[in-house]
């Protein structure tokens, strides 16, 4: 009898516990729903419409058809690729080689080398692309100064406004504002590689390659995996950096989907064509994801 009771009032108990829970998180629960996946089944839903200020009629596939007949479509996304290959590689190659260097110096030295590198991160996107303006400014930019300064070019170069350095140009400052949290990731991630193992390798003769490759690269995996999808995932929404710059020229040469996204819906209130747009970028993301998981995940413990 005595038993029983025991386990009701425990059952009470962890109900009760269960309750309080749900309550705590029923708010954020709340605004997920109302802001995150509502928003995102009547984009995936409205993507299959004629959706405009004046109409609204289902179309079907129609809008993703289209949208591969778009010329200016697909130039949005060879430039997104473009962007996304050209970034990618380099911001996890130079913030490892950058963690590295930086964690074996003193504590000081590391502080301050983490401050330079995430400045741009908490610095607003207006104040950096006021600064990257003035750099490629092609009358009074201090690019084209030392450039010709240094006899590489001899006459000023428009970086924004001509098609063979435009989008250069933008993943150039993409680069600068996406390394600061690898960085400072990747520094952290070393600060837990076990000491003792790479003291026995050095003993055992290893040099730094070998010790790096095979002591220090499969613990740094996981921080690897998460950097290379959040950058993955930044750089195909590269969205502000083009709306301040360039508004997506010259010719489109610097257009993205998220612009393209953007100018579709809110300038010609083509809704529904949007979200079409929306919905295969989505889909694109979630598969270069599912493939960086495959392939950079099998080896990663959590």
């Amino acid at each position: 009898m005595g038993i029983n009771m025991k386990r009701t009032r425990s059952h009470k108990l962890a109900l009760r516990e269960t309750i309080v829970s749900y309550c705590f998180l029923a708010p954020v629960l709340a605004f997920f729903l109302i802001f995150v996946l509502v928003p995102m089944l009547m984009g995936v839903f409205t993507s299959f419409f004629d959706y405009t200020m004046t109409k609204f009629e289902f179309v079907g596939l129609r809008n993703y058809i289209t949208m591969f007949q778009d010329n200016i479509f697909m130039k949005c996304l060879r430039n997104t690729l473009v962007i996304v290959i050209g970034s990618v590689p380099v911001v996890v190659i130079f913030a490892l080689f950058v963690a590295s260097q930086t964690y074996e110096k003193n504590a000081f030295t590391r502080s301050f080398f983490r401050c330079v590198f995430f400045l741009p991160v908490v610095t607003g996107t207006v104040s950096v692309t006021v600064v990257w303006k003035w750099i490629y400014d092609p009358l009074s930019g201090i690019l084209n100064y030392l450039l010709k300064g240094t006899h590489i070019i001899n006459s000023n170069i428009t970086w924004l406004g001509d098609k063979r350095y435009a989008l250069i140009a933008i993943i150039a400052i993409l680069l600068t504002t996406a390394v600061g949290q690898p960085i400072i990731l990747y520094i952290a991630a070393m600060g837990n590689i076990d000491k003792s193992l790479v003291e026995a390798a050095e003993v055992d003769g290893a040099n730094k390659f070998q010790v790096f490759w095979f002591i220090k690269w499969p613990s740094l995996l996981p921080t690897t995996l998460y950097i290379v999808v959040i950058t993955t995932i930044n750089s195909f929404q590269c969205f502000s950096l083009i709306q301040l710059l360039t508004s997506g020229g010259p010719n489109n040469e610097t257009n993205t989907i998220m612009f393209y996204l953007y100018t579709t819906a809110f300038k010609y209130t083509k809704y529904g064509y949007a979200n079409s747009m929306g919905v295969f970028l989505a889909a694109i993301i979630g598969l270069i994801s599912f493939v960086q998981f495959k392939f950079l995940g099998s080896d990663v413990e959590y």
